[in-house]
């Protein structure tokens, strides 16, 4: 959605009808679970008091996705599918920027030394699609709030409610740092300022 979607009273007399309507639309849709095959992690939502980004990586011994959560208190890795943290370092590398240029932090625990992408404060972004189809929208009809949508088979401004779109994350106390899957697919993340909320799958079949 375009910044002008989202702003002041004023700009709204800008709008067209249908962007209106698309307006109106977000505003009154409320945040429900994740359909099938997704479900939560089981820790579902973890309080991060200042976080900053977070980052994908791959368990060299499970192959299962791994997360990296950077913040002012330090640097902690998660497990995406239980959501319990395997490791934690309030300062891992204090002679090293993080993220460097190329927008990356080493990892820590399994995945020490690695470099990950990290998305959030500092820029950078994460996978907004899955190569079977689900995608992830962030709208905004209440700016400063961010909403997350989850879609298949269609998308957030032509389909329908609750079949092939779904309001899964709406950001009212914490500002919203990044979202998005890993870049297996099989992980769905939503990072704010004091929290980060993950969503698994199994690992689908390729037909």
């Amino acid at each position: 959605m375009s910044d002008h979607l989202a702003g002041s009273e004023p700009q709204l007399a800008e709008l067209t009808d249908y962007q209106r309507g698309l307006r109106r639309r977000f505003l009154q849709s409320q945040v429900v679970p994740v359909p099938r095959p997704w479900r939560p992690a089981e820790k579902h939502c973890t309080p991060v008091g200042g976080l900053q980004g977070v980052g994908f990586a791959v368990d060299p011994a499970s192959r299962k996705d791994l997360l990296l959560v950077t913040s002012l208190d330090g640097h902690g890795l998660f497990d995406t599918v239980s959501g319990q943290k395997l490791a934690r370092d309030r300062d891992p590398y204090p002679d090293l920027p993080c993220p460097d240029e190329d927008m990356s932090c080493p990892g820590l625990g399994p995945i020490a030394g690695m470099p990950v992408r990290i998305a959030g404060l500092h820029g950078g972004g994460l996978h907004t699609g899955t190569y079977d189809g689900w995608l992830i929208d962030i709208v905004s009809p209440d700016w400063p709030n961010d909403r997350v949508l989850l879609s298949r088979e269609g998308d957030p401004f032509s389909g329908e409610e609750g079949v092939t779109w779904w309001h899964i994350f709406h950001s009212t106390f914490s500002a919203l740092r990044a979202a998005g899957f890993s870049p297996s697919g099989n992980t769905l993340v939503v990072a704010t300022s004091s929290d980060v909320t993950v969503w698994t799958r199994e690992q689908p079949r390729i037909v």
